[in-house]
C-alpha cells in the first residue's frame, strides 16, 4: 500500500490512499498538485487496457462524461493512461456512498428515500438530455455529502465495458447485475428507460433494506430481472406508503412502455408524492391480510403482485401482526364469482354508455397543453388560462442554462391532449446559488482556471497588452475579485500578452545623435556599440533588432556606430647605407686659378 500512495499519475495527481474498490477499478483520494485541490482518481484494472475496443470506447465515453456539468453529477476533470492502465480524475465528494448508508442504517425513511431518488433522477435526466445513458445506476455510484447533497458518479464507464464482461467478471459484478434492467440482462441496446429501471431498483433497496432479486450468480440474478415479478415493497416494509410503492413498481416495469418514459417523469411523480398530491402510477389495492411476521429474506421466492403469504399447512396460514395473532380463513375457489362479476360490470358499462348517448351527454372537451418552455411564469399562466387550463403545483429547479423564473417543463408536457379545466404543473428555473469571485490577479492562466472552476465559475480568457504584468498572467477579471455572482456564471479574465509591440525605425546611415533621438521617441532604449567600418565615424551601420522588426515597447535596441575606416599602413622603404671613405689628404701647393681651363 505504501508504494500505491507514492504513485503520481501524469506527473500531477498524487495518490494518497485507496477509498473504494469495485469490480472494475480502485478509487483513490489524490491531490492535484497543479491546482492544489483534492480529487478522486479511479484507476481501472489493467486487464481492461488490453482490449483495443474497450480503449476506444473508454476514451469516447470519458469525454462525454467530462462534458456533463450538473449539481447532482460528480464532475469528471481529466482522464489518461498510466502504467499500463487507464484512469479517470473526478471531483472528490466528502461523504458516503448510498450503498454504505444502506449497510450502516438499513431501511431509509420513505421521505428520505424519495428525495434521494428525485435528486438522482434529476442527474440522470440531465445526462439523458445530453445523450449520455449511465448504464450502471446502483447505490455504490450515488454519493451523499454530509449536507445531504446527492451526487451520481461513473457516467460513461459502464458503456466502455460490454454486458458480457459485466456478467462474467468477478468482483462487484453481482452488484451490477443486481440493478440490471431486463433489456440489459437480455443483451439488448438500452436507452434512458434502462436507467429508470435501475434507479427503481435502488429505491426498492432503500425502502426495504435489500434488492428485489438475488441469486447464486450474476446470470441467475439477470434471469430474475427478465422473468420474475418483484415482491411488492410493502410486503417487506409496511411503513411504505402505497403511493411510493406504486412509483417503485412503475419504474421497475418489465416492459419499457409501461415504465416512466424518462427520468424526469419519475422525478415528477416523486415530487407529487412528497407534496401529497396524486401520483400517476397505479396504486395497488391494499392486501386483504397483513404481511408475514418474518421479514422476507433477500432472495426469497416471490409470489403474486399484491401480497405474499407463506403456506404453513394445507388448511390455514398463521399470520402475525406485531403482537396479535390470528388465523386466515381457508381460501375458497371464487373463479365463477369473478367471471359473473366481470360480466355484470361489462353490461353495466354498456347501459351507462347508451344512457349517456340518449341524454346527449358528449365526451369532455380536450385541448392541447400550449408551449410553455422558456416563458416567464406570468406568461405561462396566461397561456394556460387562454387554453382553458389551470395552473397546478409550481416548483423550482436550478438550471444554469435558463433565466431565473422561466418555465423549464410542464406536467403534462406541452402538446399533450388533456381535458379542459385540467391542472398543469410547472417547473420554473430557480436562481442559482451565489458564489464569490476568488482573487486571481497575478496568477497564471492555468492557475486562474483552476481557482475559478473550483468556485463553480466559468472562465472566459481574453488577451490584453500590459507594461506591468508579465506575459501569461492575469491582469484583471470581470466581475472583479470579491463580487457575488450566480454559480456557473461566466467570469471574463484579461490575460497579459506583454507590452505593446513597436516597429523598430530605420536609422541606418543616420548620425549617432539623430539615430538615438529617433529610437527614444519610438519608445526603445538604445544601446550604442562601435566598430570600424568604411562609413564615416559616427554613422549608424546597423541595429539589432533590425529596422522593421516588431519589438516590445521599452525593450533594448543595439545601435552599431562606425568609428571610421581603419588607418592606412605605409610599408617601410629599403635603402643602402652610404660607403664610408677616409677623409682626403691635404697637400699644400701654391694656389692656382683656373680661368678658361688654362693654368697660368
Amino acid at each position: 500500500m505504501a508504494e500505491e500512495e507514492q504513485r503520481v499519475f501524469n506527473g500531477r495527481y498524487e495518490l494518497h490512499r485507496r477509498i473504494a474498490r469495485g469490480g472494475m477499478a480502485d478509487v483513490f483520494l489524490a491531490r492535484d498538485a497543479l491546482l492544489d485541490r483534492p480529487v478522486a482518481v479511479k484507476v481501472l484494472f489493467p486487464e481492461f487496457a488490453t482490449d483495443p475496443t474497450f480503449v476506444q470506447r473508454f476514451r469516447r465515453e470519458a469525454q462525454a462524461a467530462a462534458n456533463l456539468s450538473h449539481p447532482n453529477i460528480v464532475s469528471v476533470y481529466d482522464w489518461g493512461e498510466e502504467g499500463g492502465t487507464y484512469f479517470i480524475v473526478m471531483e472528490y465528494i466528502e461523504g458516503r456512498s448510498l450503498a454504505q448508508i444502506i449497510k450502516d442504517e438499513g431501511r431509509l425513511h420513505p421521505d428520505r428515500a424519495a428525495d434521494i431518488t428525485a435528486d438522482a433522477a434529476a442527474a440522470l435526466g440531465f445526462a439523458h438530455r445530453n445523450g449520455v445513458v449511465h448504464r450502471d445506476v446502483k447505490p455504490g455510484n450515488v454519493i451523499i455529502s454530509p449536507s445531504g447533497q446527492v451526487n451520481v458518479a461513473d457516467f460513461g464507464i459502464a458503456r466502455a465495458v460490454s454486458n458480457q464482461e459485466n456478467l462474467t467478471q468477478a468482483g462487484t459484478v453481482m452488484g451490477t447485475a443486481t440493478y440490471f434492467s431486463p433489456e440489459q440482462a437480455r443483451g439488448e441496446s438500452v436507452d434512458p428507460r434502462s436507467d429508470v429501471y435501475s434507479l427503481g431498483v435502488v429505491l426498492y433497496e432503500m425502502l426495504t433494506g435489500g434488492p428485489p432479486f438475488t441469486g447464486d450468480s450474476p446470470v441467475a440474478v439477470a434471469y430474475k430481472h427478465v422473468q420474475e415479478t418483484p415482491q411488492p415493497p410493502r410486503s417487506r416494509n409496511r411503513d411504505i406508503p402505497p403511493e411510493l410503492e406504486a412509483v417503485v413498481l412503475k419504474a421497475m416495469a418489465k416492459d419499457t412502455a409501461d415504465r416512466y418514459a424518462s427520468a424526469e417523469e419519475l422525478r415528477s411523480d416523486l415530487r407529487r408524492f412528497r407534496e401529497g398530491t396524486q401520483v400517476t402510477a397505479a396504486v395497488l389495492a391494499p392486501p386483504l391480510v397483513s404481511a408475514p411476521t418474518r421479514a422476507v429474506g433477500i432472495g426469497a421466492a416471490t409470489v403474486g403482485a399484491t401480497r405474499a403469504i407463506p403456506v404453513v399447512d394445507e388448511t390455514r396460514t398463521i399470520l402475525r401482526e406485531e403482537d396479535r395473532f390470528y388465523e386466515e380463513p381457508p381460501r375458497r375457489k371464487n373463479t365463477a364469482f369473478i367471471v359473473v362479476l366481470l360480466t355484470l360490470l361489462a353490461v353495466l358499462a354498456a347501459l351507462l354508455f347508451l344512457l349517456a348517448s340518449n341524454l346527449g351527454v358528449s365526451d369532455p372537451t380536450v385541448v392541447a397543453v400550449p408551449p410553455l418552455e422558456g416563458l416567464p411564469e406570468a406568461e405561462a399562466r396566461t397561456a394556460l388560462e387562454e387554453a382553458n387550463l389551470a395552473v397546478g403545483a409550481v416548483t423550482t429547479e436550478e438550471d444554469p442554462d435558463a433565466e431565473p423564473g422561466v418555465v423549464l417543463r410542464s406536467d403534462p408536457p406541452s402538446g399533450e391532449m388533456v381535458e379542459e379545466d385540467s391542472t398543469v404543473d410547472l417547473v420554473l428555473s430557480a436562481p442559482l446559488e451565489s458564489v464569490v469571485v476568488p482573487p486571481i490577479e497575478g496568477l497564471s492562466e492555468l492557475e486562474a482556471r483552476g481557482r475559478l472552476e473550483t468556485a463553480l465559475l466559468v472562465p472566459q480568457f481574453q488577451r490584453q497588452e500590459s507594461d506591468d504584468v508579465d506575459e501569461g498572467d492575469v491582469i484583471s477579471s470581470d466581475p472583479a475579485e470579491g463580487a457575488e455572482v450566480p454559480a456557473r456564471s461566466t467570469v471574463v479574465v484579461q490575460i497579459s500578452s506583454g507590452p505593446p509591440l513597436v516597429t523598430v525605425p530605420n536609422v541606418v546611415g543616420s548620425q549617432q545623435d539623430a539615430a538615438l533621438n529617433t529610437l527614444l521617441n519610438a519608445g526603445f532604449r538604445p544601446q550604442v556599440r562601435t566598430e570600424t567600418a568604411d562609413q564615416a565615424a559616427g554613422t549608424v551601420i546597423r541595429t539589432d533588432p533590425p529596422p522593421g522588426t516588431d519589438a516590445p515597447e521599452g525593450s533594448n535596441v543595439d545601435v552599431i556606430v562606425s568609428t571610421g575606416p581603419p588607418p592606412t599602413t605605409v610599408p617601410p622603404t629599403t635603402t643602402t647605407p652610404p660607403t664610408t671613405r677616409p677623409p682626403p689628404t691635404t697637400t699644400t701647393q701654391p694656389a692656382t686659378t683656373t680661368i678658361n681651363g688654362n693654368n697660368n
